[in-house]
Order: C-alpha cells, then sequence, then structure tokens
C-alpha cells in the first residue's frame, strides 16, 4: 500500500492508495477538487465541510445519472427491432429505468429542500 500526498481545494491531504491503483486515484482527486472549486467559486457556500457534501452529492447524482443514461440506452437495444429471422423477438419491456429515473428526480428535490438557499444541485 502506497501513500500519496494530494491537495484538494488548496488542502494538502496524505492518502493510501493500492499499488498499481495511483492513476485511478489522481483522477478521482481531480474530480473532487474541481467540483469543490466550483461550488466554492460560485461564491455562495463558503464552509469547506458544506462544499465538500455538496460535491460528493453532485458527483453521486452524476454517477447515477450516467447509469440511468446506460439502462436506458440497454432498454432501448433491447426493445429496437429485430431482425427478421423466423421467431418472434422477446417483447418485454423494462420499465426498472423509467422507476429509477423517478427515484432520482425525488431524491434531487429532496436534497434540494433539504440544502435550501445553500445551492441547488443542478
Amino acid at each position: 500500500m502506497k501513500q500519496i500526498e494530494v491537495q484538494i481545494l488548496q488542502q494538502s491531504y496524505l492518502l493510501a492508495c493500492p499499488d498499481g491503483h495511483e492513476s485511478r486515484l489522481l483522477e478521482a482527486v481531480e474530480r473532487v477538487d474541481t467540483a469543490m472549486t466550483r461550488i466554492r467559486d460560485a461564491g455562495k457556500v463558503r464552509a469547506r465541510e458544506r462544499i465538500a457534501v455538496l460535491a460528493a452529492l453532485n458527483l453521486a447524482f452524476e454517477i447515477a445519472d450516467r447509469e440511468v443514461a446506460d439502462l436506458s440506452a440497454a432498454a432501448q437495444q433491447r426493445s429496437a427491432p429485430a431482425p427478421v429471422t423466423g421467431t418472434d423477438p422477446d417483447t418485454a419491456t423494462p420499465q426498472a429505468s423509467t422507476a429509477q429515473e423517478q427515484r432520482l428526480e425525488q431524491l434531487l428535490l429532496r436534497l434540494d429542500e433539504a440544502l435550501g438557499d445553500d445551492g441547488r444541485l443542478l
């Protein structure tokens, strides 16, 4: 296990990192630093802890949004017309992606209500 010193929002952190995963860790640090810097530079939030929470929520929402998009694309592929082969294609339509989208929208609304004037996620 390696230790790497990184900077997030101009503060140094010493992080443990499994051997061979240094580049992934540095990419994650860059994403977190960029997200936190954007929030800080927007000028609405000054407390480092609040900036970190908002950045974490934004990043989690982006990941969830990508997962929904991936599920939606997979569902579209499954429901695309199949080439004629003499057999009936499976026509079951997955409703999981729609349910997930609704849950994400509800979560976003709840988070926005909880954050109040500190800033919206999107």
